[in-house]
């Protein structure tokens, strides 16, 4: 009877906290933080596979006069990328043994409290890292990060089953550079302004850029003290950001970061989703769930979904095999 009382103060309280976990999940990788503030974390209701509908052609326009006839030439406009659905899970136990040591009500919800703070670290992290992932960890099992979407070798590969080296996919491949010998601030600053203008359309432009410690410390290095913008959203949300011309410049590096030294992701995040299912957005999975063989309760916080992109000529990444700096 115990431990159906403590099953049930157990449910509740994980139950109850489902909503901050997603929300400590976003807030702990810059990226997914500003996929949520643009509404981009879009939830799925069901199917096999995630759609994005991809538009990447260009209809006819007829300069005329008088009675010219205005030609039509019919063209595929659209397409869509495919993408698999992707699931992970944090178990949360409680032994019998626990239960009954920690008498008192009180006690017990400090307990599940401290269990489910760690399951939350974890998440967060687990899922800040697979952003950066190629979706072939885990034999295959992991979400498809930066490194499949915005490759360092964008005309090979597929992505969102479509294959990347058919000729007639082009619009289908993101920029990439590749810089080699000494990167210095100057070199590193060179680089960035011919990106950013290759992924610049009209008012379609990065707003997001994420690298490593160790080119966010040579970016900052090759500022004035009049150009050290700030942005103050992302500052406040906890995240060490400058400005580049439009976009903020956030260090996604050191202990527990995610993207690698020697690398610099140029994002357009209108064209990035998180897409998450409905009934896994971060949510307790199933039942109770008394364990056949142990004197334990288990409870499983569960996520589905994928990243997925809409556009990846506007994405575009900066990389070297092995970086070295000067100043």
């Amino acid at each position: 009877m115990a431990n159906n009382d403590y099953n049930d103060i157990f449910t509740t309280t994980l139950t109850s906290r489902s909503g901050q976990l997603a929300d400590a999940v976003s807030n702990n990788n810059a990226l997914l933080k500003r996929l949520q503030e643009k509404g981009h974390n879009r939830m799925l209701a069901g199917g096999s596979k995630i759609i994005e509908e991809l538009e990447y052609g260009e209809g006819d326009l007829s300069w005329y006069s008088g009675y010219d006839t205005i030609t039509y030439t019919p063209k595929q406009l659209f397409s869509a990328a495919e993408y698999s659905l992707k699931l992970c899970a944090v178990p949360v136990a409680i032994s019998g043994e626990e239960l009954l040591k920690n008498s008192g009500q009180y006690q017990m919800i400090d307990l599940f409290e401290k269990r489910i703070e760690n399951a939350v670290k974890t998440m967060s992290n687990k899922m800040a890292e697979a952003v950066y992932s190629d979706g072939t960890s885990h034999n295959g099992k992991s979400i498809g990060g930066l490194s499949l979407l915005v490759a360092d070798f964008p005309s090979s590969g597929t992505v969102g089953n479509i294959n990347r080296a058919t000729a007639g996919n082009e619009f289908w491949r993101n920029k990439a550079k590749e810089l080699t010998g000494t990167i210095t601030p100057d070199s590193l600053r060179s680089a960035m302004d011919s990106m950013y203008m290759s992924l610049t359309r009209g008012t379609d432009k990065p707003d997001l850029i994420v690298t490593g410690d160790d080119w966010y410390s040579l970016f900052e290095q090759s500022l004035t003290a009049q150009q050290r913008f700030v942005d103050t959203r992302l500052a406040d949300a906890g995240f060490e950001a400058l400005r580049f011309k439009g976009a903020d410049i956030v260090s996604d590096g050191g202990q527990g970061g995610g993207c690698p030294d020697g690398k610099m992701y140029f994002l357009n995040t209108n064209y990035l989703y998180l897409r998450t299912h409905k009934d896994r957005n971060m949510k307790v999975i199933g039942g109770e769930r008394m364990s056949v063989n142990q004197d334990a309760i288990y409870k499983i916080i569960g996520w589905a979904g994928n990243l997925t992109m809409s556009n990846a000529a506007l994405q575009g990444v900066i990389f070297t095999d092995t970086s070295s700096a000067e100043g």
